[in-house]
């Protein structure tokens, strides 16, 4: 039978990956991954020597058919990007939606996801919560934050460290200075960090700071 594994991936700690997740790992023909270089230090850490195949948002229409007909043609194929899981803010849509189209089986693997433990961790309501992901970095972000300052629950964002500063000032501007927020970077890593307060605190903490890694932001609701 034809089918696509998606296969979630270390957010940082290599430890962080199921026992399902290796062997279908090692089982598959072959492995598309956003970076080869970057997936190679996960298989080598756990033995996998399957076949991997560079598959990433500059070359995944291009390569879409040949992946389709490979599966086809019943090769078990996994799909891995550099951390987390496939599709949430990473390479992966284009081909899911192309294999439902061709009525290929999809299995799609429980594992980590980033905005999962910054949520958990910022102590903030999680009865009801919306990912935004990234958001845009010039057309359209003034009318998404004029959009998303209209809704009542807690909101999720990546962002990029150099980019933290700026967003946070943005937010503010759009969702209030008393609206209580909280930044986690670094996650499953050694210098994982939480930080949580009002926007103007957590402006303030990090003004002065050398950021690094990725980012988790959680804004909490309206009071």
């Amino acid at each position: 039978m034809s089918r696509l594994f998606i296969v979630p991936t270390p957010i940082g700690n290599l430890e962080d990956i199921t026992l399902r997740a290796i062997r279908i790992l090692k089982e598959a023909d072959i492995i598309l991954a956003e970076d080869t270089r970057t997936s190679s230090k996960l298989l080598k850490h756990y033995g996998i020597d399957t076949k991997m195949q560079a598959f990433h948002q500059f070359n995944e229409h291009k390569s879409l058919q040949p992946v389709v007909d490979r599966i086809l043609s019943g090769s078990k194929t996994a799909l891995i990007s550099d951390a987390g899981t496939p599709g949430i803010s990473d390479p992966g849509f284009i081909l899911i939606r192309e294999c439902i189209k061709n009525n290929i089986d999809i299995e799609c693997l429980p594992g980590a996801t980033a905005f999962v433990p910054a949520l958990i961790n910022s102590g903030l309501s999680v009865d009801r919560f919306t990912f935004e992901g990234f958001l845009p970095h010039k057309k359209g972000r003034k009318t998404r934050l004029e959009m998303l300052a209209g809704i009542n629950h807690t909101l999720v964002f990546y962002e990029s460290p150099h980019r933290l500063v700026k967003t946070l000032e943005q937010f503010t501007e759009y969702f209030g200075i008393e609206r209580q927020a909280s930044v986690s970077r670094e996650l499953t890593k050694i210098y994982e960090e939480t930080v949580r307060g009002t926007l103007p605190e957590l402006i303030e903490y990090y003004r002065t700071k050398i950021i690094k890694g990725e980012i988790v932001i959680i804004i909490g609701p309206k009071k």
